[in-house]
């Protein structure tokens, strides 16, 4: 199939990592890899567009560029990855019902809540529109799903279960001698945690896991804190250590990607309540390493973590019940190894997305009307 791909909360080469850019870079790789022929569209951003009115006016001229665009170069299908409120598609939904093209949107987002703040309010009415368009929605994330049945019909829904490459994050011993000795642990157990240091809720959780590992300090419980990230909130989150933790932080500043493996090869334990988090691929990666995880039960977690079994879940408001969590784990040496393994054979078996992402294809083609061209393509 000719693929037309689209991102409009954030390009696929934007400079400013996350976890939902790595995804769309997965999702646009593995169609290439299964021979599909995949084109970046547009790179327009549309977060916040329906407040900037220079923005709204470059979207009209992309949509009457790419129509003509795709007059001359017609491709099979048009697929949109992360639409929802603060950056809904409005592209997509007019040029491929302009040129009668099946709409494909790889992870939409619904929630009524944004219908009734009017800062959001234009978005919530922008990305229903094109979430109503769309021949098929597919997702790796379940709770999505559930939430765009309100307005979808079930035979426009495919859940796809999140992925890594577990080969690039795999245990290294070599690695954990290293990272021992570069944090100075004298064998104390090390506690991990990784964000973007942003004015937002990632912020606000690494904070939580600062003060609740503070508490355990309090308490008497030897342990070493690593934090993993950088951004506009370090110099903040820097003091809050000093204050609760002033002798057992280490910041290790930004990592790339495939160095993470690294730091979680020298953790024991990896600690993040993830507010909000729709799905947060550290709680992949780590798990993939070998490392039980401490993090809040809501969102996406609950899909990628077995509570019991590859970590422990609490309620996203009960702190005690997280600090709780992390003491178990510090308590209890076999009971990490135990978690820690099982949660490295749970990613292999269920969240490896060169398995997972194979029926992504084959599902897009289902509503692709079929030609002589697209009979003889993968």
């Amino acid at each position: 199939m000719r693929i037309a791909f689209y991102a409009p909360f954030k390009p696929l080469d934007h400079p400013t990592p996350s976890g939902d850019q790595m995804i769309g870079r997965g999702i646009f790789a593995s169609l290439r890899n299964q021979g599909h022929q995949v084109s970046i569209i547009s790179k327009l951003r549309c977060r916040w567009i329906y407040w900037n009115p220079s923005h709204i006016l470059q979207a009209l001229l992309e949509i009457k560029r790419i129509t003509h665009r795709l007059q001359r170069e017609p491709v099979d299908c048009w697929v949109t990855y992360h639409c929802y409120y603060k950056a809904p598609d409005i592209i997509g939904p007019t040029v491929t019902k302009k040129l009668s093209l099946p709409y494909i949107i790889f992870q939409g987002s619904y929630a009524t809540k944004f219908r009734r703040q009017f800062r959001t309010m234009p978005g919530f009415i922008l990305n229903k529109k094109a979430l109503l368009q769309a021949d098929l929605h597919i997702s790796d994330r379940y709770h999505n799903l559930v939430n765009l049945q309100r307005i979808v019909p079930p035979h426009r829904l495919t859940y796809i279960k999140p992925g890594i490459e577990p080969k690039n994050f795999c245990f290294d011993q070599p690695s954990r001698q290293k990272m021992h000795k570069q944090w100075q642990t004298n064998k104390l157990p090390v506690i991990l945690t990784a964000a973007m240091f942003r004015a937002d809720v990632k912020s606000k959780g690494i904070a939580w896991v600062i003060k609740c590992c503070g508490r355990l300090r309090k308490q008497g419980f030897p342990f070493q804190l690593v934090i993993a990230g950088d951004g506009p909130q370090k110099n903040y989150l820097q003091q809050l250590a000093r204050q609760h933790l002033p002798d057992n932080v280490i910041f290790t500043g930004a990592l790339k990607r495939d160095q993470m493996y690294t730091i979680y090869s020298g953790a024991d334990i990896f600690a993040f309540p993830g507010f909000r988090e729709s799905l947060g691929m550290v709680f992949l990666e780590a798990q993939s390493c070998g490392l039980p995880v401490v993090a809040c039960d809501n969102g996406g977690i609950p899909e990628v973590v077995v509570h019991g079994k590859s970590g422990l879940l609490s309620p996203i408001t009960d702190k005690d019940a997280f600090t709780a969590n992390i003491k178990t784990l510090l308590k209890n040496q076999k009971l990490r190894r135990q978690m820690g393994q099982y949660a490295a054979r749970h990613i292999r078996k269920h969240h490896d997305k060169n398995i997972n992402f194979v029926g992504m294809g084959s599902r897009i083609q289902d509503v692709v009307p079929q030609t002589p061209l697209q009979r003889s393509s993968p």
